[in-house]
């Protein structure tokens, strides 16, 4: 059977997340209904990874085994017809029995988002964590630059994940001030339960003075999550890109 690769786009306000649930309309589910329509037999997906729910998406990927081809060009347009507003297929491509869309990741790139103003923006509402503060993104920039390379982020993990450790690394951690958005843009090979939104509530306190850009290094040896800063909300946060070595499974 040829195996497939899809690059999507989705907003995520309406799903509980990408992963399949009992609570609710999931971007999995609903992916992989119009796969079978598309195919007319049962399809398994696999995603890269599972966006939480409210969190978006510009090129998160999962691969699915289906049972004929179609050419490549037309596949994004023949599953878009059955897909939602809220979700697209950007880029299809086949690719070769190794490839797995969690398992072959070689790492994320998630941009968080602050729309800092006087007055909120309803049409930021969606996309962006608003506040009226006025953070200072210099010092912002700074303590990013702390959290690059591996730590133990014991203090940035949320209640209910399921690592074995809370040891990851991440390649580079920056803040740079767009207008009125302010974007905290995160690489890494791998992420904690909401470790990318603990991040961002920290270098929002940073910028907001309630914590000090020499403490950041304390609190990460610390591994204690009360002194890191809020879990901020999920609407802020996009999924950017998820790499791969694609010249290795792309047939």
């Amino acid at each position: 059977m040829p195996r497939i690769a899809l690059t999507c786009e989705y907003d995520g306000s309406a799903f509980v997340g990408y992963q399949i649930q009992d609570n609710g309309r999931s971007v999995q589910q609903v992916l992989t209904e119009a796969l079978e329509k598309l195919y007319k037999e049962e399809i398994k997906i696999t995603g890269c990874s599972r966006t939480d729910a409210g969190v978006h998406a510009r090129g998160h990927v999962s691969s699915a085994d289906v049972p004929f081809y179609i050419p490549v060009e037309k596949l994004p347009l023949a599953i878009n017809a059955l897909l939602p507003q809220d979700l697209a297929v950007k880029k299809a491509v086949y690719v070769n029995g190794d490839f797995n869309a969690r398992f072959n990741s070689l790492g994320k790139r998630y941009v968080y988002r602050i729309y800092a103003a006087p007055i909120r923006s309803p049409l930021h509402a969606s996309y962006a964590y608003y506040s009226s503060y006025e953070p200072d993104v210099d010092k912002m920039a700074q303590a990013a630059k702390l959290f690059e390379g591996e730590h133990d982020f014991a203090a940035f993990c949320a209640a209910g994940g399921s690592q074995h450790t809370t040891v990851r690394r991440l390649n580079s951690v920056n803040v740079e001030r767009k207008d009125n958005t302010i974007e905290i843009e995160v690489q890494g090979e791998a992420f904690l339960y909401n470790m990318v939104r603990i991040i961002a509530g920290t270098l929002f306190y940073v910028g907001i003075g309630k914590i000090k850009v020499d403490e950041i290094a304390d609190i990460i040896e610390s591994r204690e999550r009360k002194r890191a800063g809020k879990t901020l909300p999920p609407e802020g946060l996009t999924l950017e890109e998820v790499y791969y070595d694609w010249d290795r499974y792309i047939v």
